[in-house]
């Protein structure tokens, strides 16, 4: 497995009981590599704060991750700038929690595995940031592009053959009733 492109480990013999504040900014370099991997135009900011302690079940990650970014249109590759602003709660373990163990609990962490020695915030940032995007941008010029091509939209499509005016027959009996 290759090395993360924006890593900030934090040695677990360093985290206590006590919260303590860590902030992380990706470079330059680590911004391009990120920018690469998640097929963005560019990263232009990547940092997050987190307040980290230990506690019975592993290490608990919570805070904000912040981004500006430039995604291709998914219809014209126009570039959109983006923002990110996004909360983060982790809880690191040292090993794979049961695959039948589900948490429906609003306050529930999201679990990432750790080596037992020290944690990633950096890649934890990484894949919140990308996680956070929206997978098909669309741009202002996409609805003509579209259009354009031929391709018509769901409130253009017309249901064909038997149900054709189901629609129209259903709203009509309802609005006697």
């Amino acid at each position: 497995m290759t090395a993360p492109e924006f890593s900030r480990t934090e040695r677990i013999d360093t985290i206590g009981e006590g919260e303590r504040t860590i902030a992380i900014t990706a470079n330059e370099a680590e911004r391009a590599a990120l920018a690469k991997r998640f097929d963005l135009v560019s990263v232009d900011r990547l940092e997050a704060q987190f307040a980290v302690r230990r506690d019975a079940a592993g290490v608990v990650a919570r805070g904000t991750v912040r981004a500006a970014v430039v995604q291709a249109c998914s219809v014209t590759d126009d570039p959109l700038p983006v923002t990110v602003e996004e909360p983060i709660a982790l809880r690191f373990v040292d090993h794979e929690p049961d695959s039948e163990e589900i948490e429906l609990d609003p306050d529930a962490l999201d679990t990432m595995v750790f080596d037992g020695a020290s944690i990633d915030l950096g890649e934890a940032a990484a894949e919140t940031m990308a996680l956070s995007l929206d997978p098909f941008p669309r741009g202002p010029n996409a609805a003509a592009a579209l259009r354009a091509a031929g391709v018509i939209s769901e409130e253009e499509a017309k249901p064909a053959g038997a149900l054709a005016g189901l629609k129209e027959a259903l709203e009509k009996r309802l609005n006697r009733s």
